[in-house]
């Protein structure tokens, strides 16, 4: 696998945190502009710079391009963003409630993707990835980095584990709690013995940024068929990530909502998922182990358990995908996930409170607690080439965007 360092735009000493910015994908129009309130260095101002445009605007327009454009020429014209002086890559540590996760981050090959030696779990839905491409394209920047995770035993581990908190080049806790800190490594004879390690290193998995990385190596392919001097060594075929050994990753559960019984009473619903599943008012709130969800109708809690999975793929066993292909699509009439507006998807980080909650405020009917898929689940199914089912991991703490911005 090859990686390299590159010469990019990193925050002005001590801006840091009024300049991260979550990604541009996990939150919607409101929650951005809400995050970029009173902030007027934040980056979610480049990722999602529709928040400034008048209410209504097509967050596809090319004006939306132009301003995020803008607003990326100014961070850097005003030296809020500053170019590293030689090619470097970094550590990159963040701490969430008791848990830390240690990744570097480096540039990545996008043939490397294109070759699936960098393996994906997801499909990407056009439009999203249309946008992160028009963006990338517009700036001539990569600006959130991919996620990427490798198997544990590698001279990762080891890599990740050098570093001294006094060293940081910053370091900052963000209005959600968690820490964020960062070390440059710019020593050309470090830099080379990361190079040669990772060249020993078989594959990486896209963890999280499946659209992000799609239209980053996009880019490159264009970018190289317009470009009759070609040689493969331009920043244009390099693409931001941070990449983490497997067990530092958190997976917390993407959880269900369902807005209706699709016609049937609270009493037909049990009775015909008692066809499908073992039921019982058990009170449980998060399942304790897979092949069981916990589900929330009418103000209580219920067990579903299901059995007959042994001879399973590793796609079909997932939790998910039995409670798609069991009770959402048999029982509730939906159909597929990623475009039925009947059902939404509800982050682990936000808690069963919030499952009680849209419930119990009348928006929807039942919703669904998961238990988290695990990080080996998602490396077997992209070992093997297949597709995950739409919304099975959430990846926490979220990696910030503008900490590191890749430019070509």
């Amino acid at each position: 696998m090859r990686i390299r360092a590159f010469k990019g735009l990193v925050p002005k000493k001590g801006e840091a945190a009024d300049i991260a910015s979550l990604p541009y994908d996990v939150v919607n129009f409101e929650q951005a502009r809400e995050q970029a309130d009173g902030k007027p260095l934040s980056f979610m101002r480049v990722v999602r710079s529709e928040i400034e445009l008048p209410e209504g605007t097509d967050p596809y327009s090319e004006a939306v391009y132009s301003h995020a454009d803008e607003n990326f020429r100014k961070l850097i014209s005003e030296g809020h963003l500053v170019r590293e002086k030689s090619p470097c890559m970094y550590l990159y540590r963040q701490e969430m409630k008791g848990h830390s996760q240690t990744g570097l981050v480096a540039v990545f090959n996008a043939e490397d993707y294109d070759a699936d030696v960098i393996k994906k779990h997801e499909k990407t839905r056009r439009a999203k990835e249309d946008d992160r491409y028009r963006l990338t394209r517009k700036l001539r920047a990569n600006t959130g980095p991919v996620f990427l995770a490798v198997r544990d035993g590698t001279k990762l581990d080891a890599i990740v584990a050098e570093k001294s908190d006094a060293d940081a080049i910053c370091d900052f806790t963000a209005p959600d709690g968690i820490r964020h800190s960062v070390w440059r490594i710019d020593e050309p004879g470090k830099i080379a013995e990361i190079v040669d390690i990772f060249s020993a290193i078989p594959c990486a998995y896209v963890a999280d940024g499946h659209h992000r990385s799609a239209s980053n190596a996009r880019c490159a392919r264009d970018l190289k068929a317009e470009n009759p001097a070609h040689t493969g060594d331009e920043d244009y075929n390099w693409f931001l990530s941070v990449v983490f050994p497997a067990g530092q990753l958190k997976i917390l559960p993407y959880n269900r909502v369902v807005r209706d019984l699709a016609g049937m009473s609270k009493d037909s619903f049990l009775e015909e998922l008692g066809k499908v599943c073992e039921v019982s008012e058990s009170g449980v709130k998060e399942p304790s182990g897979s092949c069981e969800v916990s589900m929330y109708l009418d103000g209580k809690w219920y067990s579903l358990k299901f059995s007959d999975t042994e001879n399973l793929d590793a796609v079909s066993s997932l939790d998910v995908a039995l409670l798609q292909n069991r009770v959402l699509a048999p029982l509730l009439k939906i159909g597929d996930p990623r475009t039925d507006e009947r059902i939404d998807f509800v982050g682990g980080i936000k808690g069963v409170g919030e499952l009680e909650r849209l419930v119990d405020d009348g928006g929807f009917a039942v919703a669904f607690s998961m238990y988290p898929t695990t990080v080996s689940q998602l490396m077997a199914i992209a070992d093997a080439g297949q597709i995950m089912p739409p919304k099975s991991t959430w990846f926490e703490p979220k990696l910030r965007s503008g900490l590191f911005v890749h430019t070509f």
